[in-house]
């Protein structure tokens, strides 16, 4: 349960911080903050301020593409989410289903960013998904 449990905080932390800057976001906002209504209540009103401050977070780390910042968002929402589901275990299939419903594709949670500097004789290598070197 625990790999499952990182797995989908995992993809809860990135498509919720990729949806926050999109005009899904009324929609993402609402879902979340029932989800957090239902499983945690005591919590919910602290996590509806935290989506509000999270987007202006968001959408000012976009405009002036500062991807540390954005990683940092993601890792937050991710451990956040990751505490709810270790202590209300039975939320992980609604938060699983709410997912679906706010990014029916999953393509947010598959935006992959990649950057990377070689000089000298270094290689890069880099893959979205899948890779094979052989070098001979």
């Amino acid at each position: 349960m625990d790999a499952e449990v990182a797995l989908l905080a995992q993809s809860a932390g990135t498509t919720l911080v990729a949806l926050m800057a999109t005009d899904a976001w009324h929609h993402v906002r609402d879902g979340i903050t029932q989800f957090w209504r239902r499983t945690q209540p005591e919590r919910a009103d602290t996590v509806a301020a935290e989506l509000e401050a999270g987007r202006e977070d968001v959408i000012a780390a976009a405009d002036a593409d500062d991807q540390e910042t954005l990683d940092e968002l993601r890792l937050q929402w991710q451990g956040t989410v990751r505490r709810l589901l270790v202590a209300r275990p039975a939320a992980v299939q609604e938060l699983r289903a709410l997912l679906d419903q706010l990014d029916p594709d999953g393509s947010a949670a598959r935006r992959i960013t990649q950057h990377a500097t070689a000089s000298g004789q270094a290689r890069v290598y880099q893959a979205g998904r899948d890779q094979h070197i052989t070098e001979r």
